[in-house]
C-alpha cells in the first residue's frame, strides 16, 4: 500500500491509498474554493447525560446530483471534483460539510472505488484489504488528534438511509466524547466482571453464539451471528476470534481474511429479500439498503468505568438492514424513537436461518 497525502483547494487534506507502489500523486485541485466555515458545536443533554453535534451549516451540502456530476468520482477534463487525480483506488479527505470540527472532533470521507456504479460488494478481495487498511490508518491518525476520543468508521448505502451521494463511500468520524452506545457496552462489560470475577462479556457473548443457531459465516480467524436480541429486521455481528479493542489490533491472519468474509456478508445482504425461500425483488428495486458500523475501544480514559481496560473491549463490525421485507421498511417510530425500546418484526433465529441460504455456492 502506497499513501499519499496532499491538500484540497481550501485547505482540507486528501490522502489517496494506492495498490500499486510506484504511482505518482501530484494532480492539484483547480476548483476556486474559499476555506471551509463550519458552525459545528457539541451540546450535552443534562438529563440524558449524551452529547448532540449541532452542524446547521451542513443544510447546504449536496443532495443527489447526476451521475455526471458527482463529487466523489475522479475529475476529467474541466469536470472538477473532490478528487483532483483521473483515477484513484481509495481516497479519504476532510468532509466539506463535517458534523464535527476542530474542537469538536473530525469528519472523513472514504471513497471505496473510483467507479461511480459499484458497490462495496463489488469490490476485489485485493480492492477491500485496501479499504481495511485505510480504516486502520486513519484510526491510528485520528486517534492521536487532542480533541479526539472515539474513532467510527462506517458505510450508510442506500437512499433509503438517508444517503445524499450514491457513490460508494463510507465515513469516518473522530468524536471527542465516548459514545453512548459505547458507554452502556463498558458500563455492561465493568458489571458482567465485577459479577464473575473477571470474566470478559465479549467473550462470554461470542462463546454462546458461537455455541447457537444465530451463526451465519464462520472461518479460522472471524465468526458472524444474528445476536440474540438483535434490533434490526436482518442485522449480523461480525467478531475476530482474538480478542482486540481497534483495528490497529487485527495480526496479519485476521487482516487477510477479513476480505473474503466481509465481501460474502455483504452478498448474502444483497440476496436477502430475493430468490426461492424469500420474496422477490420488485423490477428496478434498489439492492438492499444497510449500515455497516465499527466499533472500537475509545482512546480517552476509562476510569468512569472501573475496572475496565481498553483491552477488554472487543472490536467489532454491526451490519443491519432497515428493510424488513421486499418494498417494506423497519420505521424508528413511537416506541424506539421516544423511549429506545426497538421492536423487532423478524425473529432473530429466522434472519440467521435466511442468511445462512443465501450463502454463495
Amino acid at each position: 500500500m502506497k499513501k499519499t497525502s496532499t491538500r484540497l483547494a481550501d485547505g482540507r487534506e486528501l490522502i489517496y491509498y494506492d495498490l500499486r507502489d510506484d504511482l505518482v500523486r501530484d494532480a492539484v485541485d483547480r476548483r476556486p474554493l474559499e476555506r471551509t466555515v463550519t458552525t459545528s458545536e457539541v451540546r450535552r443533554d443534562p438529563l440524558l447525560g449524551d452529547s448532540v453535534a449541532i452542524a446547521s451549516h451542513r443544510q447546504g451540502r449536496i443532495y443527489h446530483p447526476p451521475a455526471d456530476e458527482c463529487p466523489l468520482c475522479p475529475s476529467q477534463g474541466e469536470r472538477l471534483s473532490e478528487i483532483p487525480d483521473s483515477s484513484y483506488d481509495v481516497a479519504v479527505f476532510e468532509n466539506r460539510f463535517p458534523s464535527l470540527a476542530g474542537d469538536s472532533g473530525r469528519c472523513e470521507v472514504v471513497c471505496f472505488t473510483s467507479d461511480h456504479n459499484a458497490s462495496f460488494a463489488d469490490l476485489t478481495e485485493e480492492q477491500a484489504r485496501l479499504v481495511l487498511e485505510a480504516w486502520t490508518d486513519r484510526t491510528s491518525e485520528l486517534s492521536h488528534l487532542p480533541s479526539v476520543e472515539q474513532v467510527f468508521c462506517f458505510e450508510n448505502r442506500g437512499a433509503e438511509i438517508g444517503v445524499t451521494l450514491g457513490h460508494p463511500h463510507g465515513q469516518i468520524y473522530a468524536y471527542p466524547f465516548t459514545t453512548p452506545r459505547t458507554a452502556l457496552m463498558l458500563r455492561s462489560v465493568a458489571a458482567h466482571k465485577e459479577a464473575t470475577g473477571g470474566e470478559n462479556l465479549f467473550d462470554a457473548v461470542l462463546e454462546q453464539e458461537l455455541a447457537g443457531e444465530r451463526v451465519v459465516l464462520e472461518t479460522e480467524h472471524w465468526a458472524a451471528f444474528v445476536p440474540y436480541s438483535a434490533h434490526w429486521p436482518y442485522e449480523v455481528h461480525l467478531y475476530p476470534k482474538r480478542r482486540v479493542p481497534d483495528l490497529l489490533g487485527l495480526d496479519e491472519d485476521a487482516r487477510a481474511e477479513f476480505p473474503k468474509v466481509y465481501l460474502e456478508l455483504l452478498r448474502r445482504f444483497d440476496r436477502i429479500f430475493d430468490g426461492p425461500h424469500g420474496e422477490k425483488e420488485g423490477a428496478g428495486e434498489p439492492l438492499t439498503p444497510y449500515i455497516s458500523a465499527w466499533h472500537q475501544a475509545p482512546f480517552g480514559a476509562l476510569e468512569e468505568f472501573e475496572g475496565v481496560s481498553r483491552d477488554d473491549f472487543a472490536l467489532h463490525l454491526e451490519l443491519f438492514t432497515i428493510r424488513r421485507t421486499s418494498g417494506k421498511l423497519k420505521f424508528l417510530a413511537g416506541s424506539e424513537s421516544g423511549m429506545n425500546v426497538f421492536i423487532n418484526d423478524i425473529r432473530p433465529e429466522a434472519a440467521a436461518q435466511r442468511l445462512r441460504e443465501v450463502a454463495s455456492s
